[in-house]
């Protein structure tokens, strides 16, 4: 009779490999079989792409997701407001700039609590297959796993290719001086204009649009010392080259949130603008877009600080206030949509997903433009140019306010950065940042 010889690597893999086929979602949720849960939704479409998926898995699993669908501007007061109130959200929408004061709140559960218990974590799950940077600044804080990265965005040049050859352009402009400079003067005529950046007031205006004109200049939020960095000389030449860049854009462009800026493009009403990842799907789409082949997709422009895109979107996370089936069942929904195998399906239906693999699918990379350049931006170490403490939504305001104002020409670049410094400082100290009671995390 012969002896069989097994390695002790051989044997690891054996029962990893009984694990991985003994481990099923159907099984795992068995216990949860007629759970309802609750989630917070976008009208973008990287939540329609999800709400075509659900039947899947409230088919496999017998559990029912429930979503309300609220505009961006609307969704961190909806749920801030369920979770102080014991309210009803289980699967938590967080922003890369929520993550903090979510975190600090304790309205997430730590994800550790479903990934180290053997009956809910899918030995499939491979948290390194996302790209590093979004389970970073998406699903980590104080080195803790509070989400999993699910709508992640770079921000991307999405152009009009028509519009730029009839100009006399056989490509995007590389950086945003030839923006400026060359493009902005050829293309803004006849009621059409060369670029559109969405501005409304809010975190549009913070984030998309006054954060975005600092990081290329070598500009920034907050200095090294954790105090304002708006009156640099860097800071200023990007907010001074906003004023400048706004004689290309259309009038009232202070009130552009996304869905305008996106529209004026897929209407042929400016040819170029700085926008989601996400949106390139509202792009191809021949009933909200007239682009058809005209539609061109590239990085952001460099700065004179290099290519520094804006980096935006989302994780999915367990709230705590939830019952502990309602906790279990909302992760294995969080599990499932943001996997490595739901991935390929998801961009399919028009979303963007964290995972690394999917984009290495010849097929995806020859179907979707936005690939290349959304690749490149997340492989280049974007940065997180949004502080992500948890005090950054007041600082939103203040940078919201007086950056608008800016723009309407009310500040100057000079006037309105002070401004912003002081009151952003003033909060700061509040929540004791200056005298060593808080560390000073981003």
């Amino acid at each position: 009779m012969k002896k069989l010889l097994f390695s002790g690597a051989a044997i690891a893999a054996l029962l990893t490999a009984g694990q991985a086929m003994a481990w099923s979602l159907k099984e795992a949720a068995e216990p949860y079989k007629g759970t309802t849960i609750k989630a917070i939704f976008l009208d973008r479409p990287g939540y329609r792409a999800a709400i075509q998926l659900l039947p899947q898995f409230e088919q496999e699993t017998g559990i029912k997701v429930d979503y309300e669908i609220l505009p961006y501007e609307n969704s961190r007061e909806r749920e801030v407001l369920d979770f102080t109130a014991g309210g009803e959200i289980d699967v938590v929408l967080t922003d890369v700039v929520w993550i903090g004061e979510y975190a600090d709140s304790g309205w997430l559960v730590p994800l550790k609590t479903f990934t180290e218990d053997p009956a809910l974590a899918d030995p499939a799950l491979n948290l390194k297959g996302f790209f590093p940077i979004l389970l970073e600044s998406f699903g980590t804080w104080n080195k803790e796993l509070y989400g999993l990265p699910f709508d992640n965005y770079s921000g991307l040049l999405f152009y009009n290719k028509c519009m730029l050859k009839d100009a006399g352009f056989d490509k995007p402009p590389a950086t945003w001086d030839e923006l400026m400079t060359t493009y902005g003067p050829k293309l803004t005529h006849d009621g059409k204009y060369a670029y559109a950046l969405q501005s409304r007031r809010g975190e549009t205006q913070s984030a998309d649009s006054f954060m975005r004109v600092l990081w290329p200049f070598g500009g920034s939020l907050l200095n090294a010392d954790f105090k304002s960095n708006l009156t640099s000389v860097e800071s200023q030449k990007g907010l001074k080259f906003r004023q400048d860049l706004m004689k290309f854009m259309p009038p009232g462009i202070v009130d552009y949130d996304h869905a305008e800026s996106v529209n004026a493009l897929a209407q042929g009403q400016v040819a170029m603008i700085t926008e989601w990842s996400s949106f390139y799907s509202t792009l191809v789409d021949p009933a909200t877009s007239k682009l058809g082949d005209c539609l061109g997709v590239a990085t952001e422009p460099k700065g004179e600080a290099g290519l520094k895109p804006a980096l935006g979107g989302f994780s999915l996370g367990v709230a705590s206030q939830a019952s502990e089936a309602e906790q279990k069942a909302s992760w294995l929904f969080i599990q499932w949509i943001t996997s490595e195998a739901m991935a390929k399906p998801y961009v399919e239906a028009g979303g963007v997903s964290g995972r690394t693999a999917v984009y290495d699918d010849p097929a995806i990379k020859a179907k979707y433009a936005f690939v290349e350049p959304t690749v490149a931006s997340w492989q280049g170490g974007v940065p997180s140019f949004r502080p992500r403490f948890p005090e950054w939504p007041a600082i939103s305001e203040i940078v919201a306010e007086f950056g608008t104002k800016i723009m309407l020409g009310e500040e100057t670049t000079e006037s309105g950065a002070q401004k912003i410094g002081e009151r952003m400082e003033a909060v700061l100290q509040k929540a004791g940042y200056y005298d060593g009671k808080k560390d000073k995390l981003q």
